[in-house]
């Protein structure tokens, strides 16, 4: 089927004049990705409430540390975590604004939409 039904020709145009290229969509599918995962937004939540190391996380969100650690260095190799090493620990912290933006922004989604 080559013709549009409803969509006005200049709309389709615009359309497909503002989607973005496929390297852009692949990036924005990569930082999404941040968020389907439980544990992640567990980690997530608990370090935009305070900087923490792997140990401390792991006895707060009853996880094991291998866990833990494995979550940690996804959310590092996204670009949402960074982690400053004191003594011997390396403490994470959530080092992308954007994250607690779309953290909050689900929160109030939520919320309106009473689904808790």
């Amino acid at each position: 089927m080559d013709k549009l039904i409803h969509l006005h020709k200049l709309t389709e145009q615009t359309i497909k004049s503002n989607l973005p290229n496929k390297k852009v969509i692949n990036k924005l599918t990569y930082f999404y990705s941040i968020f389907n995962d439980s544990t992640r937004i567990k980690i997530l939540i608990a370090l935009l409430l305070s900087k923490m190391c792997v140990n401390d996380l792991s006895k707060i969100l009853d996880l094991n540390q291998t866990t833990v650690s494995h979550q940690l260095k996804y959310l590092k190799s996204c670009g949402v975590v960074s982690s400053t090493r004191i003594n011997k620990f390396n403490f994470y912290e959530v080092s992308n604004k954007f994250v607690e933006l779309v953290m909050l922004n689900g929160f109030d989604y939520i919320l309106e939409k009473n689904a808790i």
